[in-house]
């Protein structure tokens, strides 16, 4: 995470809001903004080798890196290939996927394809997103959700079950409720209600649909580990699963949305803090600007 915080109190400074307006519509106390000197591929790299460090896998071994972003430093070269020089790592595929805050699910969905057929063993996937420099700092629908950070995971090949199954898929006909042009000086457009609607039946429907697929029922996953969007999303989708706040890993709160980083930065927070431990089952879910959805199961 950037060093710098922006809490509520202090956004409200700035533009007409309070920490009371904020909290009760989005559950957001705080979130961290990237300084000039921290980019994607800065935070990506950082987030890379403390997932190299917790695995105890060299990035000469890894033969693969995908990264899931909206906001890339560069649009060619990926931030992948940047962050694939900055460790070290041999070369091998490196790429970009961008389906906003889905990404990083559809990294996951393309890194199971992949080492399921053995076209690659270890693969690094990393999240990372420098929101505040595509919001509108005077719009206090949108400022106030976003922030910056970046979430990396390995994963490799094992005789153990590990990505059980994951299912993307998305609906270009909602593609004008949350976009991003790619005009210079552009900012991020939502028309908030819209996405809440679709966001709380979407993700009702694919997390049932996965767990139908896979012979189980809500009563047989350890944790919901969803994007952090919204706590009034989130609720809800839990209230519809009939699943208990307490096995939903939450992060919105220190860091508000931080796109395709957050669930891998929920992910850290959980297994850091030893919530999330082996052998539990996962299910981890995304929506975002597309609309792009996602969900994976994995066996931790």
């Amino acid at each position: 995470m950037p060093e710098t915080i922006l809490t509520n109190n202090a956004l409200a400074e700035r533009i007409e809001t309070s920490d009371e307006w904020i909290v009760e519509r989005t559950g957001i106390r705080q979130r961290h903004i990237a300084s000039v000197l921290e980019t994607t591929n800065s935070m990506g790299a950082m987030a890379a080798r403390n997932a190299l460090q917790m695995a105890g896998v060299r990035a000469e071994d890894v033969d693969m890196v995908i990264v899931a972003t909206c906001t890339p430093d560069k649009t060619f070269p990926s931030s992948a290939c940047h962050i694939q020089q900055e460790l070290g790592i041999p070369p091998c595929p490196a790429f970009d996927v961008q389906a906003a805050c889905s990404g990083f699910i559809y990294g996951l969905s393309i890194i199971d394809q992949f080492i399921r057929t053995k076209m690659a063993k270890r693969v690094l996937l990393i999240g990372s997103e420098v929101m505040s420099r595509v919001v509108n700092w005077q719009d206090r629908r949108t400022c106030v959700l976003f922030g910056d950070g970046a979430g990396a995971i390995l994963l490799e090949a094992s005789s153990t079950p590990g990505i059980l199954n994951t299912h993307i898929s998305a609906d270009g006909r909602h593609k004008d409720i949350l976009y991003l042009d790619n005009q210079a000086n552009a900012t991020i457009e939502m028309q908030g209600n819209s996405v809440f609607k679709l966001a709380v039946n979407m993700l009702d429907t694919i997390a049932n649909q996965i767990l139908v697929a896979n012979n189980l029922t809500i009563h047989d996953l350890d944790w919901l580990v969803p994007h952090q969007a919204n706590i009034r999303i989130i609720q809800a989708m839990a209230e519809k699963l009939g699943l208990p706040m307490e096995r939903v890993v939450v992060t919105l709160r220190e860091h508000g949305n931080t796109s395709s980083a957050s669930i891998p930065l929920a992910l850290d927070f959980a297994i850091r803090q030893g919530k999330i431990k082996p052998g539990q089952r996962l299910l981890l879910e995304a929506f975002g600007g597309g609309l792009t959805w996602g969900t994976a199961l994995i066996q931790y």
